[in-house]
Parts: structure tokens; C-alpha cells; sequence
């Protein structure tokens, strides 16, 4: 294994990133997915229901913690990008994939400013941003799939990998 994989396999610091292997990235970003995927159905049902008020309300909420869920995740992500070498193809994808969460992240943010002006209704406008800052986090989602499953990035080498395949030893019934 080159030197450079190596680096972008190994955590910046693994206190703050995670240890080897158990990179807390992907855990991060299990937070604004979901609190952003689950806004966007509250949005949808708030256009069929009734009162729709507690739905709007709930969207809110969940673009909220998605965006603090996000920061998070960014920041975590901003370390293991640090590990990938300069110059790279898996380099420029880190930096897309930054950018691109960035910019979802920027447009939630306006999102929920944007609906404090009419708190309890789900407008077209935020709604219809709601959806397109989904399918950019699902693009930016494929390229942080890129980089583990493609490039490695703080993934362990196949040596350590090949632990999970060993077969134990048959046992022997005693009569």
C-alpha cells in the first residue's frame, strides 16, 4: 500500500474523528439526512391535512437539527478531508462533496429563515427548495460513497479487512 493511501485511511485525529476504522463521519451524517428527509414528508403531508400547523411547525424543527446535525458531520468531514493527499482525484471529489454539502446546508439555513416569516404553513417556494436541497445532498451523498467504497477514505486496508472473513474452527460435539 502506498504511503498516501495509507494517510487517507488513517484519522487526522482520532479523538476527534474517529479511530481507525471507526471514522465518525458516517455516523454524524445520519442526522440532518434523516431530520431533513423526514422534514420534506411533514412538508408533503401539510399540503393534505386539515391543520396543517403542527406538520409546518414540525418541518421547522427538523431542518433546525438537521443544519446543527449538519455542522457537525462538516466538521468531522473537514478533518478526514485534511488526510487525503493534495492533487488527487480523491482530493477534488472530497472538495466537491464538501461543497456541495455546504451549499445544502446554506440553502436549509435559508430554508428555515425563510418559513419563520409564515410559522405555521408550508409555502411552495420552501417546499420546492426542501426537495431540490435533497436531490443536491443525494449527489453530494453519492461522491462521500465515492471516496470510501471507491478510494478508501478511512476505510482499513484489505489486511485488516480479511480479519472479518476468517472461518472459525468447526467444533467438535461432545458424546
Amino acid at each position: 500500500m502506498t504511503s498516501e493511501l495509507d494517510q487517507a485511511k488513517r484519522p487526522v485525529s482520532a479523538m476527534l474523528a474517529g479511530p481507525y476504522g471507526h471514522p465518525f463521519h458516517p455516523i454524524l451524517v445520519t442526522v440532518p439526512i434523516g431530520a431533513w428527509v423526514s422534514g420534506l414528508v411533514f412538508d408533503l403531508a401539510a399540503q393534505w391535512v386539515p391543520d396543517p400547523g403542527f406538520l409546518a411547525k414540525g418541518s421547522v424543527w427538523l431542518i433546525a437539527i438537521g443544519v446543527a446535525g449538519a455542522l457537525a458531520a462538516a466538521m468531522i468531514g473537514f478533518l478526514d478531508l485534511f488526510g487525503i493527499p493534495t492533487g488527487t482525484p480523491a482530493f477534488r471529489t472530497g472538495l466537491v462533496h464538501m461543497g456541495l454539502n455546504l451549499a445544502v446546508t446554506a440553502a436549509y439555513t435559508a430554508n428555515f429563515f425563510w418559513r419563520q416569516a409564515d410559522y405555521g404553513h408550508v409555502g411552495l417556494g420552501p417546499l420546492l427548495l426542501s426537495a431540490a436541497s435533497l436531490v443536491v445532498l443525494a449527489v453530494a451523498g453519492y461522491l462521500g460513497g465515492k471516496l470510501a467504497f471507491r478510494y478508501g477514505v478511512r476505510v482499513v486496508d484489505e489486511a485488516a479487512q480479511a480479519t472479518g472473513y476468517q472461518r472459525f474452527p468447526p467444533r467438535h460435539k461432545e458424546n
